[in-house]
């Protein structure tokens, strides 16, 4: 088992790929196909992990990922406008866009604070909604504990007394709904991580949740990463799915932390 970063979350959203719009209630299936491809998910944690590498303006890097190097990879409607316009704005999202591509900085920030702050500049940019903040705060702090040897209890309760998440459920009490909100998807992977016994159990049940699956897990992925490592036979058939400017990033991005 060895200790990846960003791929954590780019292995739950090719896995989910498939499944987003063909849920699925149960946790047994085949993890890669030839129908698995990465997702806007992977493309936005990409952007950030390269803004977090060389610096720059986040809206300027992430257009270039997103609207000139992948351009459809499922981006959702408000955003596509956002990577196509001339001086992207925010737009008071409330949707799960900053928790999905956020991971990255809970593997590179020192401290708790840089973390919050750093999350909160990377949701602002599109995602200025209040709950689109929460969201992304919410993942990067639960991959920052997670990385930094907090058990799950102590995420569980930080999680509850800062953002209000109810995570006292089990994955089999989360009713199955498509949505993107970020206060209904960002508790759905935290309590998938919360419930797993590994990194693929974690994957598997975020997916199991159904609704939005590839984001789902996504986020519950990097969290996984964090806590427990993940085995290299899957990051390595995960890679076969990514070209290689991103996985230059990833590789540099694991040099450098």
């Amino acid at each position: 088992m060895k200790t990846y970063s960003i791929i954590g979350a780019i292995i739950g959203d090719i896995i989910g790929s498939v499944y987003e719009q063909i849920n699925t209630r149960s946790a047994t299936f085949p993890l890669f196909t030839k129908r698995n491809r990465f997702t806007d998910d992977t493309v936005m944690t990409i952007a950030i992990a390269d803004w977090l590498l060389h610096g720059g303006t986040l809206p300027h890097i992430m257009q270039e990922w997103g609207k000139y190097r992948y351009p459809y990879r499922g981006y959702g409607g408000m955003f596509r406008k956002w990577l196509a316009s001339d001086n992207p704005q925010p737009y008071i999202s409330y949707g799960n866009g900053g928790a999905m591509r956020v991971s990255p900085v809970g593997f590179y920030a020192q401290t708790l604070e840089e973390t919050l702050s750093l999350a909160r500049q990377t949701a602002i940019v599109s995602h200025n909604h209040p709950d689109g903040i929460a969201g992304a705060e919410a993942i990067v702090t639960s991959v920052f504990l997670a990385r930094n040897g907090t058990n799950k209890n102590e995420i569980r309760h930080h999680i509850i007394s800062s953002y209000g998440y109810n995570l006292m459920l089990k994955c089999q009490d989360i009713p199955p709904r498509f949505t993107i909100k970020a206060s209904i998807t960002c508790p759905a992977a935290i309590i998938a991580f919360l419930d797993s016994s590994d990194y693929e159990s974690a994957i598997r049940l975020a997916i199991s949740l159904g609704g939005d699956s590839d984001t789902i897990a996504c986020m519950a992925g990097g969290i996984a990463a964090a806590y427990y490592g993940i085995p290299s036979t899957i990051v390595d058939r995960a890679r076969t799915y990514l070209p290689d400017d991103m996985l230059a990033i990833i590789d540099e991005f694991d040099n450098r932390i």
